[in-house]
């Protein structure tokens, strides 16, 4: 090969190292613009049959007409592609020009057909020429390994040479747990990995002059799918390219947690700068992805990152932490109770608890809030609840057990009397970092609370006071948001504070909404952001790809009756996919898997091994829970 870009330090990277405002360049795909500073564009894809034409223009439709820029739909063959002609022509005849996107796995002819018809194809580096990746431990020698990528090369020349002729542009769709054995091998199944395989590809289409290409990062986790997208923009500025950029969360799932975990992975990067197209995956239907999107894209339009500080700290919480934080397994839950005029059970079940019905006795769950702010002192504080209220009701009661004083930061400074255990410290945007610099971080917690409508980017530049001044304090961060959509605050905390979480520069977080009734899951909410980003597990975690056309049972329906089924077993993780075609690959790091075979037919799986195959749709969540109660068993 020629003109070869040389790789550089692939060794993971912090929040602080990429410094955002990633600029990317502005390609064509049709007549939408991409990249440059164009709008961020939306998309979604078809879970149609493809050959399905009726159903699937109907189906386009309905994606473009919720919002989408783009729309993809899944070629797995060379009938497949060669009927994206007609969809095409049915939607012109109907009087749309949505640019279409094939999406192509295994199959070089099928991309190679598609290329002449639609105005994009994504392409996977681990499948396109490779085959289906072992997960077998092998060795390559050096002249092995680039025996290997010069077939690849070889191999995608027809591809090139089509797409130029034609205007196609190609996606470099790298998908976390899809990554060749080649690349396996030397890097691992790592976000150092998913680059490696993005350079390679990059190399082969710069070295035939070949530049209409977009690159995408995906994991189903949150971090890996961060870390991946933020080295590779890095590598990028380093060698002067500026490829647009596409990002999504795959296996996100479905409801709140697929919102959720979509929101925290996209939202991170949009807010850092990065990314041109964002496609929400949801086990839904299509057009049900276009309105998160586009919550999204209205949180973190294109250009508000301008407004970040100019340097982004890698602010890391102390290694000493006060004794609420060192009794739980990650982030601590914070919950704003201060708008009840007395703290009763009613209180009590607002962040999480539960009640015996015979006795009334408060009892604690794994969704209940570690700590309350009350503005009032209870008569009597359940023996599982800490509260925190202002410093002169404490000082009337510090007494009783698990209650804590609330300070200012400069009411801290002039009061001798605190507590020994732990002292809550409460500010906001207006902060004196002086006032900061003394408490011993050992006995003191800091929530700093912010208007994300006004100040989006103040908890970074609080982050960053604290870390230039080398304070070094526990913090939870509590953004207020006004309205009380449910969606819409999802979207937008898990938007905001995913980041902080994901890089472990918080100790906690607390979301609060004004309004009437928007306390209502709150608690919930906070807790939910902290399970989809892997930062403290209390229930069951579960993988769902959004469905294509190569799904051939009924994904939706199967992923509620798994959830129906398992979800009462705590801190496994269970993916549910809709083909063996990435389902395989994609949940690798998953407990169980329940993975489309076929008509009907499904795959279980222990790990990466299906254990199971073949099972009837109508007897395989049955199957599954007998084999992880059998396992379980065993443990």
């Amino acid at each position: 090969m020629k003109n070869i870009i040389p790789i550089t330090d692939l060794s993971p990277l912090r929040a602080d190292q990429i410094g955002g405002r990633y600029y990317s360049a502005e390609i064509m795909i049709g007549s939408t613009p991409l990249g440059g500073s164009n709008p961020i564009r939306i998309q979604s894809m078809t879970n149609t049959d493809t050959l399905d034409t009726v159903a699937s223009v109907a189906q386009c439709i309905r994606i473009i007409e919720a919002g989408a820029d783009y729309v993809r739909l899944t070629a797995q063959g060379v009938r497949e592609a060669e009927n994206l002609d007609v969809i095409k022509k049915e939607l012109r005849k109907a009087g749309f020009h949505t640019p279409l996107i094939a999406d192509i796995h295994f199959n070089p002819a099928a991309a190679e057909t598609a290329a002449r018809l639609v105005e994009k194809v994504r392409i996977n580096p681990g499948n396109y020429v490779d085959k289906r990746a072992s997960f077998a431990k092998q060795e390559f020698t050096e002249l092995e390994y680039n025996e290997e990528l010069e077939k690849t090369h070889v191999k995608l020349l027809p591809l090139i040479s089509i797409c130029r002729e034609y205007g196609t542009v190609i996606r470099i769709g790298i998908n976390h747990g899809s990554l060749s054995d080649r690349i396996m091998t030397r890097y691992g199944n790592t976000p150092a990995g998913m680059v490696a395989s993005a350079l390679e590809f990059i190399r082969i289409f710069r070295s035939e002059n070949f530049n209409s290409i977009v690159l995408s990062m995906k994991s189903s986790d949150t971090a890996v799918m961060i870390e991946a997208t933020r080295s590779l923009a890095l590598m990028m500025q380093k060698e002067g390219l500026s490829y647009p950029l596409h990002l999504g969360v795959t296996e996100a799932g479905e409801g709140e947690d697929g919102r959720i975990r979509s929101a925290a992975g996209i939202g991170a990067l949009l807010s850092e700068g990065i990314g041109d197209t964002i496609r929400v995956s949801l086990s839904e239907d299509p057009e049900a992805e276009i309105p998160v999107a586009k919550k999204l894209v209205e949180w973190y339009p294109r250009g508000i990152s301008s407004k970040l500080p100019e340097k982004i700290t890698g602010y890391i919480t102390p290694a000493e932490k006060p004794e609420i934080l060192r009794r739980i397994h990650g982030p601590l839950v914070i919950t704003n109770l201060t708008s009840f005029p007395e703290i009763g059970p009613d209180a009590y079940i607002k962040a999480g608890y539960t009640t015996d019905e015979k006795t009334g006795e408060i009892i604690r769950t794994d969704s209940s809030a570690d700590l309350l702010i009350t503005s009032e002192c209870p008569a009597t504080i359940p023996a599982e609840v800490s509260l925190t209220v202002p410093y002169k009701k404490w000082l009337e009661n510090r007494e009783k057990e698990n209650l804590y004083p609330l300070f200012s930061p400069e009411t801290y400074h002039e009061n001798k009397l605190r507590s020994s255990k732990l002292n809550v410290l409460l500010t906001g945007s207006h902060f004196d970092i002086e006032y900061l610099k003394k408490p011993d971080p050992l006995t003191t917690l800091v929530i700093f609370t912010f208007y994300p409508e006004k100040e989006l980017y103040a908890a970074d530049f609080f982050l960053t006071a604290l870390e230039e001044n080398l304070v070094r304090l526990n913090v939870v961060l509590n953004p207020v948001f006004r309205g009380k959509d449910p969606e819409d605050l999802q979207v937008r905390a898990a938007a905001l504070l995913g980041k902080y979480v994901i890089d472990k520069r918080i100790s906690g977080i607390s979301v609060t909404g004004t309004g009437e009734g928007v306390i209502d899951g709150m608690t919930s909410l906070a807790f939910s952001i902290l399970q989809c980003t892997a930062a403290r597990i209390t229930r069951t975690m579960y993988l769902s790809c959004p469905t294509c056309g190569r799904t051939k049972f009924n994904l939706q329906e199967s992923v509620r009756k798994v959830k129906t089924a398992t979800g009462h077993l705590k801190g496994l993780k269970i993916a549910v996919m809709g083909c063996v075609v990435n389902g395989p690959g994609e949940m690798a790091g998953s407990d169980y898997g329940y993975v489309g075979a076929g008509n009907g037919k499904v795959h279980i799986y222990r790990g990466t091994i299906p254990v199971l195959k073949n099972i009837a749709e109508e007897d395989a969540v049955e199957e599954l829970l007998r084999l992880i109660e059998s396992d379980q068993a065993i443990l």
